[in-house]
């Protein structure tokens, strides 16, 4: 029970950190990642109306043919340039990472490679 409060203590933490400093009011769109033991997902949300512009997942059809498993690092960064793709698409260029009380190592570092690469700046 402690880590779960642990866990969700650190993800209030980001959050109210991330609104503190006023980058999701100042037009940036969150980059939100979850990560389970056996997948990995992220989504760019707008939180001023309360959207979901992209998302992506190791459960998607345009990655699960391609990747081993859903929970490497190479799922993580593979998911994080789809992403980032997408979010270009829609005409995202500027996000804020919302790692959601994961650490910044692993597999949540990996995504956020990805999406750097797949042509988005946080």
């Amino acid at each position: 029970m402690k880590d779960k409060t642990s866990f969700t203590r650190r993800r209030q933490r980001i959050r109210a950190r991330l609104k503190r400093a006023g980058e999701t009011g100042k037009g940036r769109l969150r980059l939100s990642v979850f990560r389970s033991a056996k997948h990995i997902s992220v989504q760019v949300i707008d939180d001023g109306k309360g959207v979901t512009i992209a998302a992506a997942s190791s459960q998607d059809k345009d990655l699960r043919g391609k990747l081993k498993s859903g929970a490497s690092r190479a799922a993580a960064q593979a998911v994080g340039r789809l992403a980032a793709e997408r979010a270009v698409k829609a005409g995202v260029k500027q996000v804020v990472f919302d790692r959601g009380g994961y650490l910044y190592h692993g597999r949540v570092k990996a995504l956020a490679d990805g999406v750097r690469e797949g042509g988005l700046e946080f």
